[in-house]
Parts: structure tokens; C-alpha cells; sequence
């Protein structure tokens, strides 16, 4: 190419901005031929399509790894490191940007398609793609440029891909063990509310999935979630999925919202598919004024500490203490852990059962634990079962 190659395709940028239609590869050339007026050959030409395809659609240089079916995050620290998260870890892959402005200018363009804005005035994004990448899968966005990041633009972006394993091949695989795999099933008929608990990547959505797909086919199940993950076999699912706020700072729906427009249709159960949020109040009042048989997941360690994490939750409402605790106590019966091992491997590692104590407090006791099996604690849920398959 000409050594004004930059120059050029900077004409042939501002050529596309103006445009209205989609930068599609045709419509790329023709505005490379033009702003060349003929000094480009075949070859060079060619090599400005590719140039520009890379800097102007899609997610450019990281197109194949989302394109790759077992990536589930991708995390860009400047303009020379690229790590890549297919199950087993982190591993740096021989992906580099030519400069710190071309992945700045990719990170602006995906918030865009974000429907936010990434720029000196808002250097941090947070938001969801929807059918990126040639697989066309639902990417979640946060972004982070200079001066915030010294190091260069931070680009950390996670692959949501639907949740359509089924309970038989969660226990197929092990990552639910049949003695427990059996006490969740009457868990489900006798109508218990649970949570399922877990850090990020544990495998909180696939359990949920598979738990609601073995839920009797007849009962309507109302989901909300804040991003399309739940994707379970079940006949009778509606979901609603919250929105996050446009470029201009309007059109937010909050998962608090969707909570109570739940509530208004008709559901048999409730499902949030991540109480990460004030929400909780609404989904704790929900399941305490008839709606049983809910479920839902939230970030916690594991379930002892869910008590703590719903705490932090409600306080942003307005929601005490004691009022969290009473409240937590009435509508929820279990809790489920999941761990993600070092080998990558994730799976379902404690059953715990809700219990106040004489302070008050909520408590999870386990009675189920991967490495040893049931603990005498399983009787007081047995009591619970055992009274809900009587009424």
C-alpha cells in the first residue's frame, strides 16, 4: 500500500461514519476505491478490506476466539496482552493490537453497540452485547481506558451462553451427585424455595437451568434475569429480562421492576436468575405471600455466607437486619453451593438448609457435603418435606 495508507483510511472511516448502512465488506471496498481514485492494485486492496474489516465490524481481532465454543471469558490489558479463560484458566494467546488507540477505538465501538458511551468525559463501561461474534452469542461488556487504567485500555469481555444442560446430564457428568441429585428432586415436588450459591463461573445458571427443567411441566415459571442465560427445557417458561440505561442516561428497567411485574402474571414460581441487588426485598416478599417453590442465585462464597451477602443486598433498599432475617428465614429452605475446582472442573459441592436461631439470625446448616455425603443436619429437612408431602 501507498505510504499514506493511515491517511487513507481515515478518509475511508469518515466515508463509512457518514453512511447509514451496516460497514458490510462490499460497502467497505466500494469506499476504499473511492477514496483511493485508483492508485490501489488488487493486493493492496484486499489488504485495506481486511484492515478495515478488523477495525470497523464485530469484536475485530478477538472474532475467533468468540467464535471458539469454549470460551467463556476474554480479558485485553493493553494493547499487547490478551488472555483468554476456555474452562481451565487464564492463558495469554498471541493476539496484540497494533497500538493502544486501535484497541481503544475497538473498546468505544462495542460500547456503542452497547448502547453506551466510552470516552475522556465516561471512561468506564459496563453493559451487554447481543449476538456478537459469528456464533452470534450475548457477550457481557466492562471496559476501562486510561487515565483510569495506566496500563492501557482494559477490555474484559463474558460469553453468556445459554444454560440448556438438563439435571440427567449435570449427573452424567458429576457435576451433581446422585444421593444429592435425589434430594433435590423432592426439594422441587414438595414446592421448597432455594438459592443456589457460588462465585463467578461456579455454575449457579447451569444448576438453575437444570433444576428448572425438572420442574412439573404443567406449572408457569416467571424468570428474570439481567442477562438471557436461563435457558432450560421446560414448556411453560416466560422470561423477562431487565434493561440497563441508553448513550443518553434513559430507558433503564431495573430486575426490582421485573420482580413485580412478575408478580401480576399469573406466575406458579418465581425465578431471578441472580439476586445481585435491591431486588431482593421484592423477591423475599414475593415468596413469603404465597409464590413458593422459587428459586434463584447469588454471589457468596458458600452458603453459610449467604445470610451476610443478603444482608449487603437488602441494606441497599432500605431493609434492616432483623427485617432481612425474618424475611429470609420465612421464604427460603435451602441453599445449594457450587465450587469451580482448579482443574476447571465446576459442580455442585453443598446442600445447606435455612435455620433462625435463638438470636434471631439466620444460619445455614449443611447436610449434604461432596466429600462426605449426608451429615445428621439432613433430618431437619427431611421434618420439612416430610410436613409438606402430608398437607
Amino acid at each position: 500500500m501507498p505510504e499514506d495508507r493511515d491517511a487513507l483510511l481515515d478518509r475511508v472511516r469518515t466515508r463509512l461514519a457518514a453512511c447509514s448502512s451496516e460497514p458490510t465488506p462490499a460497502l467497505i471496498a466500494d469506499a476504499i476505491r473511492a477514496e483511493a481514485r485508483g492508485m490501489l492494485g488488487d493486493t493492496d486492496l484486499l489488504a485495506a478490506l481486511r484492515f478495515l474489516q478488523t477495525e470497523l465490524v464485530g469484536a475485530g481481532r478477538l472474532e475467533d476466539l468468540l467464535a471458539e465454543p469454549d470460551v467463556a471469558d476474554i480479558l485485553v490489558v493493553g494493547p499487547d496482552q490478551v488472555w483468554v479463560d476456555r474452562g481451565s484458566g487464564l492463558v495469554r494467546v498471541p493476539i496484540v493490537f497494533d497500538d493502544e488507540a486501535s484497541l481503544r477505538r475497538l473498546a468505544a465501538r462495542l460500547a456503542l453497540g452497547a448502547g453506551k458511551r466510552l470516552d475522556d468525559a465516561q471512561p468506564w463501561v459496563d453493559g451487554q452485547l447481543s449476538n456478537v461474534g459469528r456464533r452470534g452469542y450475548a457477550v457481557r461488556l466492562h471496559a476501562v481506558i486510561p487515565p483510569i487504567s495506566p496500563d492501557g485500555t482494559c477490555l474484559s469481555l463474558r460469553v453468556l451462553r445459554s444454560a440448556t444442560q438438563d439435571l440427567g446430564a449435570l449427573i452424567a457428568c458429576g457435576a451433581v451427585p446422585h444421593d444429592a441429585a435425589e434430594l433435590l428432586r423432592r426439594v422441587l415436588r414438595a414446592r421448597l424455595t432455594f438459592l443456589i450459591s457460588g462465585g463467578t463461573g461456579a455454575g449457579k445458571t447451569t444448576l438453575l437451568s437444570g433444576l428448572i427443567g425438572a420442574i412439573d411441566p404443567s406449572e408457569r415459571i416467571l424468570c428474570v434475569e439481567d442477562a438471557p442465560e436461563l435457558a432450560p427445557d421446560h414448556p411453560h417458561l416466560v422470561r423477562l429480562v431487565a434493561r440497563t440505561a441508553n448513550v443518553e442516561g434513559i430507558g433503564e428497567i431495573p430486575m426490582r421492576t421485573l420482580v413485580r411485574q412478575a408478580l401480576r402474571m399469573r406466575p406458579d414460581r418465581i425465578v431471578v436468575g441472580e439476586v445481585r441487588g435491591a431486588e431482593v426485598i421484592d423477591l423475599l416478599s414475593a415468596l413469603n405471600t404465597g409464590h413458593d417453590g422459587g428459586a434463584g442465585t447469588v454471589h457468596a462464597n458458600s452458603p453459610a455466607e449467604v445470610p451476610a451477602r443478603m444482608e449487603a443486598l437488602a441494606a441497599l433498599g432500605g431493609m434492616d437486619r432483623m427485617a432481612l432475617h425474618s424475611q429470609l428465614a420465612a421464604a427460603i429452605s435451602l441453599v445449594c453451593g457450587v465450587v469451580r475446582r482448579r482443574d476447571g472442573s465446576r459442580g455442585l459441592a453443598e446442600i445447606g438448609v435455612v435455620r433462625r436461631g435463638a438470636d434471631g439470625l439466620v444460619v445455614v446448616e449443611p447436610i449434604w457435603l461432596r466429600e462426605r455425603g449426608f451429615t445428621p443436619q439432613r433430618a431437619l429437612l427431611d421434618d420439612v418435606l416430610d410436613r409438606r408431602t402430608a398437607c
